[in-house]
C-alpha cells in the first residue's frame, strides 16, 4: 500500500471513529501517537516520593504506564474520548446526610456505561480494518489517560491534576481505544489556561496539593473515602466533612466547571437517595443490604467498609441526634474499622450518652485499634 493511501485510509478511518463517537454519546475525541507520553518520568517522580499512598498496584505496573505496547502489543495509536457526567448541581447536605461525588449519583457504574460503548468502536474499526488489533479502556489499564488526553487534544492538565476543557470544564469521564492502526493525528493541547488562578488549591479541604499540579493523594478525600483500605489518619478526618464517597471540591470551584454543559446520559441522572445520602441509612446497612442498593454503581469499590467508616467519619464531623443513635450501633459492627470509625466520631459528641457507650464498648472491645479509638475518644470527652 503507497504512503499517501496509507494517509487517506488514516484520515478515513480516524474520521469515521470520531464520527461513530459522537454517535455513542462521547463528548470529545482525538487521536495521538502510543509512543510514552511526556508525563511519564513526572509519573515516576511522584511514585518515588510515596504521593500514591496505598496504591501499590500504580508501581507494580509502572512499566507499562511507560510503554503501551506492554498493555496492547503493536499498539500504534490511541483514540482517546470523554464521556460528560454533569447533571444538576448538588443539594446541600442537611443534618445527618453526607455527599457523594457527582460521578456516582447514578444508577451504573460508568466503567460498565463506557466499555459498552468502547466495544462497538472496537467493532467498528474491526470491520473497517479487518484484522486489526483494538482495545478499549477506562481508568483501569496501566495506561495515562490524561497525558494522552491533551496529546490528542482534548485539553490540558489543570493545577489540580485533571484534564480541563474549555467548553466542558472537568466533568468528564476520560477513555481511550488503543489500536495497532496509524490513525490521524490531532494536534496538541499545549497551552495552559490556568493562568494565575488558585481556586482549586486554596479550596482543598485537606490541603492535599503540595504543589500546583502536585496531589499528595495521601491527604485527598477522594483516595480516603475510595481507595484506601485502612483507617485515615486522625489529623485528616475533620478535613474530610460530610463526603462519604469521593470529593468534588477543586472541581467545584474551577471557573471553567461552570460553563461545562448539562449531560444527557440516562445512566447517571441522579438518584434522590445519592444526593445527598442519609448517613444513618448507610450504617444501617449489613452486607446483604449494602450489595442490594449498590451493586453495579462506583460504590462497591470500597464496599461496605469503606462507605460505613466514611459514614461515621462524617457523622463525626457534623454531631447530630440521628448519628448518636447510628454510631451507637455501628460501634458494635462486625467489622473493625466501622467500629474504630464510630468510635472516634463518638468521642466528638459532647454527651454523656456517647460517653456511656465508648465506656461500655471499651469493657468487650478485644481489637486494639478500635481500643485506641475508644480510649482517645473518652479523653477528648473528659476534657469537654
Amino acid at each position: 500500500m503507497s504512503a499517501a493511501r496509507t494517509e487517506v485510509d488514516s484520515r478515513a478511518v480516524t474520521a469515521r471513529l470520531k464520527e461513530a463517537a459522537r454517535e455513542l454519546g462521547f463528548t470529545l475525541a482525538g487521536a495521538c501517537s502510543a509512543a510514552a507520553p511526556p508525563g511519564i518520568e513526572r509519573f515516576r517522580e511522584w511514585l518515588a516520593r510515596g504521593y500514591a499512598g496505598e496504591m501499590r498496584y500504580l508501581a507494580a505496573r509502572e512499566a507499562a504506564y511507560a510503554d503501551a505496547n506492554l498493555v496492547l502489543p503493536g499498539v500504534r495509536s490511541v483514540l482517546m474520548l470523554a464521556l460528560g457526567y454533569r447533571m444538576n448541581e448538588p443539594h446541600a447536605a442537611a443534618e445527618g446526610q453526607g455527599r457523594i461525588a457527582r460521578y456516582a449519583w447514578g444508577q451504573r457504574d460508568y466503567h460498565d456505561v463506557i466499555r459498552e460503548r468502547l466495544h462497538k468502536l472496537a467493532d467498528l474499526l474491526r470491520a473497517l480494518v479487518p484484522g486489526t488489533l483494538a482495545r478499549g479502556i477506562v481508568d483501569t489499564a496501566p495506561v495515562l489517560e490524561r497525558q494522552f488526553a491533551q496529546r490528542a487534544g482534548l485539553g490540558w492538565l489543570g493545577k489540580n491534576t485533571l484534564l480541563l476543557n474549555k467548553s466542558h470544564g472537568s466533568w468528564f469521564f476520560l477513555a481511550g481505544l488503543l489500536t495497532d492502526v496509524e490513525l490521524a493525528y490531532d494536534a496538541e493541547h499545549e497551552t495552559d489556561h490556568c493562568g494565575t488562578c488558585t481556586a482549586c488549591l486554596d479550596a482543598c479541604p485537606t490541603q492535599a496539593f503540595v504543589a500546583p499540579y502536585v496531589l499528595d493523594a495521601r491527604r485527598c478525600i477522594s483516595y480516603a473515602t475510595i481507595e484506601r483500605r485502612s483507617l485515615p489518619e486522625t489529623e485528616l478526618r475533620a478535613g474530610h466533612g460530610d463526603w462519604v464517597f469521593g470529593c468534588d471540591v477543586c472541581q467545584d470551584v474551577c471557573p471553567w466547571n461552570h460553563r461545562a454543559p448539562i449531560a444527557d446520559e440516562p445512566a447517571f441522572v441522579p438518584l434522590a437517595s445519592n444526593d445527598p445520602v442519609e448517613l444513618a441509612e448507610l450504617l444501617a446497612l449489613d452486607d446483604a443490604a449494602f450489595r442490594r442498593r449498590f451493586a453495579g454503581t462506583p460504590l462497591m469499590r470500597p464496599g461496605r467498609t469503606g462507605v460505613l467508616r466514611s459514614a461515621a467519619i462524617a457523622l463525626g464531623n457534623r454531631p447530630c441526634a440521628q448519628g448518636l443513635e447510628a454510631l451507637a450501633t455501628a460501634i458494635d459492627d462486625t467489622d473493625r474499622q466501622i467500629r474504630a470509625a464510630a468510635s472516634w466520631a463518638l468521642g466528638r459528641y459532647a454527651s454523656a450518652e456517647a460517653r456511656s457507650v465508648l465506656a461500655s464498648r471499651a469493657s468487650v472491645e478485644q481489637d486494639e485499634t478500635v481500643r485506641q479509638e475508644i480510649e482517645a475518644g473518652l479523653c477528648r470527652r473528659g476534657s469537654n
